[in-house]
C-alpha cells in the first residue's frame, strides 16, 4: 500500500513540476530579465541532475550489460580478457588535450611527441545490436604535429603464466574510422633483459579484424618472462576519427604437427 500510494504522489508531483517548467517556458519570451537569470540558474542546475540520471540509467538499461565478458573464444583457449575500457565504465569518462604518458583508466596510456596535443579521448557506451563489449573508445585527433601516435595496454599477469613458444596470442577488434588509416600492433614480451616484439597489420578492410602472434618465430626464454603489453600504432592519424568498439584477447597452444 506505501509502495503504491508513494507512486500516486510522485506521478501528481511529476505532473506539477512539468506543467510549471512548460510555463516558464512558454513565459520566457517575454519575462523579466532578472526573473529571467534565476530561472535560467534553477533550470541549468536540474538539468544537471536530470543528466546524471540518464547517463546512469542509458548505462544500466542498455545492452550489452555492463561487466560482460562474453566473446569468442577459439577452441583450446587457456586464457582470455577483455580489458576494463571495454568492459566498464571509467571515471573520468573522456580527456582532452591527452598528454604523453597519461593513462586512460588503469590500462591503456597514450604515447605520441606532439608539442600542441589536439588528442581527445572518451570512453562510450556501445548500443548497436552486434555489440558485445558494453563500452568502446573514441579518439578524435585534429592537428596533428607529431611523428607516432600509439595505445599502450598492458596484459594481465595472467597473461604471462605458463607461456610457451608453441602458444599464438590472438587480437580480435572492431574498429571505426571517419576515413582510411593504417593501424599497426605490435605485441611486447619481457623475459630477463630482453623484450621480444612481433608486429602485425590490422586487416581493416575487413568488419571484425583478427591478427595473430605466433611465438615460435620469437626467441622468447619460456622460464623469465615478465610481462606483456601492446602498442597499438596509427600512421597519420591527422584528421580523423577513431572508434575501437571491442577489444579481446585470447591465448591459445599451436596444434601439434
Amino acid at each position: 500500500m506505501a509502495r503504491r500510494r508513494f507512486s500516486f504522489i510522485d506521478r501528481i508531483g511529476h505532473r506539477v513540476l512539468l506543467g510549471r517548467w512548460s510555463q516558464v517556458a512558454r513565459a520566457a519570451g517575454h519575462a523579466n530579465l532578472a526573473l529571467l537569470s534565476r530561472q535560467r540558474r534553477r533550470a541549468r542546475e536540474l538539468r544537471h541532475k536530470l543528466n546524471e540520471l540518464i547517463y546512469v540509467a542509458d548505462g544500466r538499461l542498455a545492452l550489452p550489460r555492463i561487466g560482460s565478458n562474453s566473446f569468442f573464444r577459439p577452441e583450446g583457449t587457456d586464457w582470455a580478457w577483455r580489458p576494463q575500457l571495454w568492459r566498464g565504465p571509467l571515471e573520468p569518462r573522456g580527456m582532452a588535450s591527452v598528454q604523453s604518458k597519461q593513462g586512460f583508466g588503469n590500462e591503456v596510456t597514450v604515447f605520441h611527441d606532439c608539442r600542441i596535443s589536439e588528442l581527445t579521448l572518451r570512453q562510450l557506451r556501445n548500443t548497436k545490436e552486434e555489440d558485445l563489449a558494453p563500452f568502446g573508445l573514441r579518439m578524435d585527433v585534429f592537428r596533428f604535429d607529431g611523428s607516432f601516435l600509439s595505445l599502450v595496454l598492458d596484459l594481465p599477469d595472467e597473461a604471462c603464466q605458463n607461456l610457451k613458444k608453441r602458444h599464438l596470442i590472438r587480437l580480435d577488434t572492431i574498429i571505426e574510422l571517419e576515413k582510411p588509416l593504417e593501424i599497426f600492433a605490435r605485441l611486447n614480451i619481457k623475459h630477463g633483459p630482453n623484450t621480444e616484439q612481433v608486429v602485425r597489420e590490422l586487416p581493416l578492410n575487413q568488419s571484425d579484424v583478427m591478427v595473430e602472434f605466433d611465438l615460435a618465430y620469437t626467441n622468447l626464454n619460456e622460464k623469465r618472462v615478465e610481462r606483456m603489453w601492446i602498442d597499438l600504432i596509427f600512421e597519420g592519424p591527422e584528421m580523423n576519427q577513431v572508434t575501437i568498439r571491442e577489444l579481446t584477447f585470447s591465448r591459445s597452444p599451436r596444434a601439434e604437427l
